[in-house]
Order: C-alpha cells, then sequence, then structure tokens
C-alpha cells in the first residue's frame, strides 16, 4: 500500500519545490494542494500548526507578505489573531505543510520532510540550489 501524502505547495517557492521534489524521489505521488487557490479551514489551518508542533506566530510566513503592515509582529498579537490573518491572507502561511501517516511538518528547511516519509531518500538528490542531500540530510 502507497504512503498517503499531503503536500500544501506554492509552485512559485523554492523550498516547496524542493519538498515536493523530495517525496516525489521517494517515490510517492502525493496529493498537492495550492494552499493560494484553495486555502484550509480555519479548523484544518488550527489543526495542522498544532499537529506539526507550533504556534500560529511560528507557522506564519514575514518575508514578502504583508506580516508587518498588518502589526502581526507586535508579541501582544495573540495565536486566534494571527491564524484570522492567515486566513484572510493565505500568503501568510509558511509553506510547504507535509501531511503524512507519521506526522506533519513544516518542511522548512525541505529535508525536514525526511522525518516523516517512510522511505529513506536515495543518496544524491539534488535540490535546486545545487544542494546534494545525503543518507537522508543536506550536505
Amino acid at each position: 500500500m502507497t504512503e498517503a501524502v499531503t503536500i500544501w505547495h506554492n509552485p512559485d517557492c523554492g523550498t516547496s519545490r524542493n519538498t515536493l521534489a523530495m517525496i516525489r524521489a521517494a517515490g510517492i505521488e502525493p496529493t498537492v494542494v495550492e494552499y493560494l487557490k484553495a486555502p484550509p479551514t480555519r479548523g484544518e489551518l488550527a489543526k495542522a500548526i498544532a499537529d506539526a508542533g507550533l504556534s500560529p506566530r511560528e507557522a506564519a510566513r514575514e518575508k514578502g507578505t504583508p506580516f508587518a503592515e498588518l502589526g502581526l509582529s507586535d508579541p501582544s498579537v495573540t495565536g486566534d489573531a494571527i491564524l484570522d490573518a492567515m486566513l484572510a491572507h493565505p500568503i501568510l502561511i509558511n509553506r510547504p505543510f507535509v501531511f503524512t501517516s507519521r506526522g506533519v511538518r513544516l518542511c522548512r528547511p525541505s529535508e525536514v520532510v525526511l522525518d516523516i516519509l517512510p522511505a529513506s531518500l536515495l543518496d544524491g538528490f539534488t535540490k535546486e540550489d545545487g544542494e546534494i542531500v545525503k543518507a537522508g540530510r543536506a550536505s
């Protein structure tokens, strides 16, 4: 039986593309959800963040987003307010989130996906930037 894997993917993100390529290199064709086109519900987002062991603040993307403009960098902003902002502006959801039977991870860096894949990635996978992944980790 093939492992069911889902990735919340942004094709414009190199880390997301590398993570997707690693999943495929491990012999798995995942369900790809372009979360900017099909955003998660509040419940799905909150569960993904919690299952990954993160807080909403830790799962928020700051670079290239309206994070600062929305005042989210203020430490007094609650997790619920950050979740609300992520739902209103899905670009604030950091990526890629990957879901497997072994857990949920925000795969930054992309090698984090190796922690939840059922098979070891073959040595020699080369990321877009030329970095070579060996023995389950980048070198």
